[in-house]
């Protein structure tokens, strides 16, 4: 047997064992929120340190070279932005433009594992 051929038999395989926990998941709850905080860049903000107005730029690079934007909201709390359609649809076009400054965000949050995703409906700079 090939190489690939047993890739694919190793996928199917997988593919069997994970299909059940994945029928009976459940989705987190989730809540209509109204978010206030600044778009961040996470590696540079957290990494490095770095943020505001004269850090923007670099933000929108890091955005289009694929580092995940997040909101990180007045209340303290990080929020993740995820697609609302097609799950693993990037949120960073939407969030470019507003790289490092504040925005109020409507949409619903779903926490899990200590953590906020958040499902933007709109959002506007403030």
């Amino acid at each position: 047997m090939s190489a690939r051929t047993l890739r694919k038999i190793g996928l199917l395989i997988a593919l069997v064992a994970v299909s059940p926990a994945a029928a009976n998941a459940q989705a987190p709850e989730s809540q209509e929120v109204t978010v206030t905080g600044t778009v961040i860049d996470l590696d540079c903000k957290f990494r490095a340190g770095q943020s505001g107005a004269g850090h923007r730029q670099c933000a929108q690079v890091c955005a289009d070279n694929g580092l995940t934007l997040a909101i990180l909201g007045d209340d303290g709390k990080l929020y993740m932005p995820v697609g609302g359609g097609m799950p693993g649809q990037p949120q960073n076009p939407r969030l470019r433009e507003f790289a490092e400054q504040s925005v109020t965000v409507r949409g619903r949050a779903y926490q899990a594992g200590g953590a906020v995703a958040l499902e933007i409906e709109s959002i506007r700079r403030t």
